[in-house]
């Protein structure tokens, strides 16, 4: 079992051949992990909380070129998760702007909701009688599309890949104990792809959308992402993805791309209840006039289950 010790190492196939039994346990366990960390998704949209935005980019030799921050508070309002603007560089921003952002905000929000359902069956409405209270958080939200804040945190949308794992070893994270597991992806990236093979079934080409599809295949070749997971609750605790060489983009004369990195983070901020923690993205390039670093942040805090009445219950610690 892969909750007793480490007993398999399994590489992709292209590279040295596994026990076909190693194998068909990992596949099995993280068809698991993947289906929790679906679960995730779901239970997410039951809280509201807050968003601390960074970014801070340099040029040569360490100058900063430029540097913001930013911090958001997160909704329920008609149904829908809205970002609500807090502050800006330290400075609290306007109430006039305040709302006009919230306004702004919900109206996209619902507009994309709109162009997500059309051609869809209206579903049946589950919204309470007028002398009647509703039972809970989920029956407030009107929303069908994930809120921001969910696609930020989750901006790796891998789909469980049999064959394609391999465990590396026991680690502890936060004083837990968890399985490193490496994944290399085939269709990590795959959008291009799939379209590119629906053109082939139909006899028709585009030369540009081709060659996008040609650089989604050679990002999932050269792509690594490494997860931490506990494994008593099929949990991702962390995971990162890098890419370990970008020599097969073009106009790399013009633009080198040195290094490119992403994780998150999970956190509990309630018994049993795992949420995002923090989101850190970091690309190096090479232009003309010298090496260009960019360092994105993203921290989500102060955690708050609402309740049908509108009531707000804060997570211990916080």
């Amino acid at each position: 079992m892969l909750t007793g010790s480490v007993l398999l190492a399994a590489p992709p196939p292209d590279r040295a051949p596994s026990a076909p039994g190693a194998q068909s346990d990992l596949d099995a366990f993280m068809q698991k992990v993947l289906a929790r960390r679906d679960e995730n998704w779901k239970k997410l949209q039951q809280y509201i909380l807050d968003e601390r935005q960074q970014i801070d980019v340099r040029g040569p030799a360490n100058f900063p070129i430029w540097g913001e921050h930013r911090d958001f508070s997160w909704y329920i309002r008609d149904g829908y998760f809205v970002q609500s603007p807090v502050k800006i560089n330290g400075a609290t921003v306007a109430e006039a702007d305040r709302r006009k952002y919230e306004d702004d905000f919900l109206r996209r929000a619902k507009a994309r909701d709109k162009r997500a359902t059309r051609g869809q069956p209206e579903p049946s409405s589950t919204a309470p009688a007028p002398d009647e209270a509703p039972e809970d958080v989920s029956a407030l939200l009107q929303q069908t599309r994930q809120p921001a804040f969910i696609d930020s945190a989750y901006f790796l949308r891998f789909k469980f890949e049999q064959g394609n794992y391999a465990l590396v070893g026991r680690e502890s994270f936060n004083g837990r104990d968890v399985l490193r597991i490496e994944y290399y992806p085939e269709r990590l990236f795959s959008h291009e792809q799939d379209a590119q093979r629906r053109r082939q079934q139909q006899g028709t080409s585009d030369r540009g959308k081709d060659v996008a599809a040609r650089t989604e295949q050679m990002m999932n070749k050269v792509s690594l992402v490494t997860l931490w997971v506990e494994p008593q609750a099929f949990q991702i605790v962390k995971y990162t993805f890098a890419n370990v060489s970008f020599d097969f983009l073009p106009a790399a004369w013009l633009l080198r791309v040195n290094d490119a990195a992403a994780s998150m983070v999970m956190s509990q901020p309630f018994k049993d209840v795992w949420l995002p923690d923090n989101v850190e993205m970091h690309i190096t390039a090479m232009l003309a006039v010298g090496a260009v670093d960019v360092r994105y942040r993203l921290d989500y805090h102060d955690y708050k289950q609402a309740d049908a009445s509108g009531r707000i219950k804060r997570s211990e610690g916080r």
